[in-house]
């Protein structure tokens, strides 16, 4: 069975003093080959932690995460990740940092070239090829941790805020990027994001987390992902259903926040 299956996942966190904390409960999720999905959520929801486990880095308390018809038991070159920051190798060009994954998997250079070359013109990255990593903007160096993950081939692209240290104007050109290359290669991808506008534009769907213990709140199909295919992402934010549901959601989590906030008072 092709696809990705979040079974029942719960994961908790035993502490040194004896308490623990319950991070996810009871999540349940079934994602189909090609599918964008974008997570939002109050802090300390469990986001990062949901996709940790799905890249296979933690083992959950409970449940299970099916790949394509496997269970997932860890790091697979299946499931590719981009992080906030772009963890690359400084001391390598942009080049090398790109071809990493098939070098290392003892790939001829003739099987992988092209591909790598045509990741670097679509990223606009192709001019840099040479260039170290610390010539680069902090863009610039999220479009190569982009091509990096990219050129392994991934079934699932998993990322954990990749755009959120950049500026606005990058930020969106990144997001119209991650869209563009979401059309052109068929990737699954699961965004996680604390952004609203951010999980509008670039989620066919978009799942919302409940507070402590983290678990799925609400769930919305969205057609922003799809107008935004190479569109200017301004023009999409201008659709009429597009500024009733960033209130929405934005109210929903914003409840959550002053609940977590009471407790927290309550508790002292």
């Amino acid at each position: 069975m092709s696809g990705l299956d979040i079974e029942r996942l719960s994961m908790r966190f035993d502490l040194p003093n004896g308490s623990s904390v319950q991070a996810l409960q009871d999540v349940t999720l079934h994602l189909a080959e090609g599918e964008v999905l974008s997570v939002l959520g109050p802090s300390g929801c469990g986001k990062t932690t949901l996709l940790n486990i799905v890249a296979g880095f933690l083992a959950p308390t409970s449940g299970k995460v099916v790949m394509n018809g496997h269970e997932v038991t860890g790091p697979d070159a299946e499931r590719g990740m981009v992080f906030q920051q772009g963890a690359l190798f400084e001391w390598m060009s942009v080049r090398q940092n790109v071809s990493f994954g098939p070098r290392m998997a003892g790939r001829r250079e003739r099987d992988w070239a092209g591909t790598v070359d045509h990741l670097l013109d679509v990223t606009g990255l192709a001019d840099f090829h040479d260039k170290a990593i610390y010539e680069l903007s902090g863009g610039m160096q999220q479009r190569v941790a982009l091509a990096r993950c990219l050129a392994n081939d991934p079934d699932v692209i998993l990322m954990d805020e990749p755009l959120g240290a950049l500026d606005a104007l990058t930020r969106e050109k990144m997001q119209s990027l991650v869209l563009r290359l979401w059309k052109e290669t068929g990737k699954t991808i699961i965004l996680i994001t604390h952004s609203v506008e951010e999980a509008l534009l670039l989620g066919e769907r978009l799942l919302v987390m409940a507070p402590r213990p983290g678990r799925i709140h609400t769930e919305y199909r969205l057609p922003f992902a799809d107008l935004g295919v190479g569109a200017d992402l301004r023009e999409v934010k201008r659709h009429p259903d597009y500024g009733p549901k960033r209130e929405e959601i934005l109210s929903m989590i914003w409840d959550m926040e002053e609940e977590i906030m009471g407790r927290t008072e309550a508790a002292q």
